[in-house]
């Protein structure tokens, strides 16, 4: 394992491409989807299934993990890895998000955020020097600058605003960061729907030498349309031999699509959270095993999947299970779905490097419309 953080490109197709990002923990394939491990851990998944089922590196969050246990307690415990039992690579998001999520619970200003905890209701400061802070003590491997993230559709005038607070905390994060070997500092691209926002923020990041660029603020209310074409105007003016990462998509069909216009990291909570639900996600589209139609179904959920669960176990037995409400229905769900998004970016990568990633994504989404993403759930 190399001691330094690199990122090497090896494949392209198009705008699509594959590569590796070397960190002393581990090689992280891309394109990559990270599942979720908010408060150091993926919901109802051992640490060693989510790495079997093919991921290289799961993301935590500044915010919750700040609130509880206590990043000082997890440094104390010898950080973040060892705490999780993950020894693989961690990235972090830095607590932006809930700027946006949490905003009856939030006064901003210029220096920073003040959270009142929606577990104690105490008062709680992050700024982004307190951010870096945080992330330096979990010790993860990818940290996140602090930002502001807005909802869409807001003003442009707001979506500005945050915009250049968020460049601001950008220059004050990448001070603050402590650098460590093969440790990295992603910075975030902000600016709503507005392009124009977007190119600006991306130039001036850019100009900051970060070690990666995010896109932030995207999946938060805007159609897929608006999503998309923030991903293509802002893409050319990142540096082509950094990773650029997609903050909180998507779904398949998102995933599929930012791939193609070159987005090489990905992560959200929707796997997981609709396995918990009573959905999974295969190959033939998203099954709602909630649906009396699976009563009698003696079928497996994905007979291709590379997980056993989705192999094995019945749709009548899910169903069951479901409908029972036993906690073995959102570990069984959740392990099919996280598999099914680790075997969508493997074969993206297999296409990308074989030179047909476009009939990939023509074939992918034939079979969803032809099997259960046709039926409404």
């Amino acid at each position: 394992m190399t001691e330094a953080f690199r990122f090497e490109i090896t494949g392209v197709n198009g705008d699509a491409r594959t590569g590796a990002i070397s960190t002393p923990r581990g090689t992280i394939r891309t394109p990559a989807f990270m599942p979720v491990g908010t408060a150091a851990t993926v919901k109802a998944m051992h640490p060693e299934r989510v790495r079997e089922i093919g991921a290289d590196v799961v993301l935590a969050n500044t915010y919750h993990l700040m609130l509880r246990p206590g990043a000082e307690r997890i440094a104390a415990l010898g950080g973040l890895h060892e705490f999780m039992n993950w020894p693989w690579p961690i990235l972090t998001d830095s607590g932006g998000f809930q700027v946006m999520s949490l905003a009856k619970l939030r006064k901003l200003d210029d220096d920073g955020v003040t959270f009142q905890s929606h577990i104690d209701g105490a008062n709680h400061r992050l700024t982004p020097e307190r951010a870096m802070q945080i992330q330096d003590l979990l010790g993860s491997d990818i940290e996140m600058q602090f930002d502001e993230c807005v909802k869409l559709p807001c003003p442009e005038t707001e979506a500005r605003r945050a915009m250049l607070l968020s460049l601001k905390w950008a220059e004050r994060s990448k001070t603050a960061f402590v650098e460590k070997p093969g440790r990295a500092l992603f910075g975030i691209v902000q600016g709503g729907d507005v392009e124009s926002l977007r190119v600006d923020s991306a130039k001036a990041l850019a100009d900051m030498r970060f070690d990666g660029y995010a896109l932030g603020g995207l999946a938060v209310g805007e159609p897929q349309a608006i999503m998309l074409a923030m991903i293509t105007c802002v893409l050319p003016w990142l540096p082509e031999a950094k990773p650029r990462y997609l903050m909180g998509v998507g779904t398949p069909d998102d995933l599929i699509e930012a791939v193609r216009r070159g987005i090489d990291m990905f992560d959200c909570v929707l796997p997981t959270r609709a396995g918990r639900h009573g959905l999974a996600y295969t190959r033939a589209g998203r099954l709602n095993l909630r649906n009396a139609r699976h009563a009698d179904d003696a079928s497996p959920v994905d007979s291709l999947s590379s997980s056993a669960a989705a192999r094995t176990y019945s749709r009548a037995y899910l169903h069951h299970l479901v409908k029972a409400g036993e906690i073995l229905a959102m570990m069984l769900l959740t392990e099919i779905n996280l598999a099914y998004y680790q075997d969508l970016m493997a074969d993206m990568r297999r296409a990308i490097a074989a030179g047909c990633f476009g009939e990939f994504c023509d074939m992918t989404k034939m079979a969803w419309q032809s099997g259960e993403t046709s039926i409404k759930s």
